[in-house]
């Protein structure tokens, strides 16, 4: 099954999609991988139940100087900051469980945190996770849900080139269906299938936004309902459930599914 990545601005809800989604793989009886590599998000293992792991991957790795030193050896070389980090051809069941926590069939990954002022850029972990995701296979029942940072810096740093597809989560803002215009172009740029998911709706925002959207030849995946349940659990800092929201992630996971397996 795909490599995902999902993809929008910062608070539309791009963390509570991976969650939901993975929640309801989960249940189906798969294995499903969460790899946070926004370098700012902190609340993402709440939201799944699942505690981080002793290390994160640029940890692992031996930390930003060790991966700067090789990125820099690269690029002395004459390259493109394509340093091989990661070892090629890794499965699921091959990643340690030092920057690795299963819970069930539902694991999940920090790929690096910003620790200190004056640390420096997060560069260096847009080179792991793009290299991290080339050398990652995956089987027919497996998932991996990539949680990004807001905008779409990943899409410069070459992190798309190692995921299936693409989903933007689009919230009630102008901001949102001007964001996914520009994503849908850089989606088609790499290669990859795009669409978006509609989150925070109500009914009116949402035939607004499926007017938009359409009206741009942007395709809808599913929407997810705005609910204050999960609203007030996030915010106490609690897992979220998919029995929060009504509907909306078994259609977005049934699109998603037929156009890999129709590839």
């Amino acid at each position: 099954m795909p490599k995902l990545i999902i993809s929008g601005r910062g608070g539309c809800g791009k963390s509570t999609l991976v969650t939901l989604m993975a929640q309801r793989i989960e249940e189906q009886g798969k294995k499903v991988l969460v790899v946070d590599s926004d370098e700012s998000n902190l609340g993402l293992g709440a939201m799944l139940g699942i505690e981080p792991g002793e290390k994160t991957l640029m940890d692992y790795l031996g930390g930003r100087p060790a991966v700067m030193d090789k990125l820099m050896a690269v690029i002395r070389e004459g390259g493109d900051e394509k340093a091989e980090l990661f070892p090629e051809n890794s499965f699921l069941e091959d990643l340690p469980s030092d920057f690795v926590r299963w819970n069930g069939n539902k694991g999940f990954m920090q790929i690096g945190k910003i620790e200190h002022s004056h640390e420096g850029c997060a560069c260096p972990m847009g080179a792991v996770t793009r290299d991290f995701l080339n050398q990652l296979n995956v089987n027919g029942e497996e998932w991996v849900l990539v949680d990004t940072e807001a905008g779409v810096e990943h899409f410069g740093r070459g992190i798309v080139e190692g995921a299936d597809s693409v989903i933007m989560v689009v919230d009630p803002s102008n901001d949102a269906v001007l964001l996914s215009e520009k994503t849908a172009e850089l989606t088609g740029e790499a290669g990859k299938s795009f669409g978006v998911v509609l989150n925070k709706v109500d009914h009116e925002t949402k035939i607004i936004l499926e007017d938009v959207l359409k009206k741009k030849n942007i395709p809808i995946q599913g929407f997810i309902p705005y609910s204050k349940t999960m609203a007030r659990e996030n915010l106490n800092g609690n897992m979220l459930d998919i029995k929060m929201v009504e509907g909306g992630i078994d259609e977005i996971l049934n699109r998603v599914e037929s156009h890999y397996q129709n590839k």
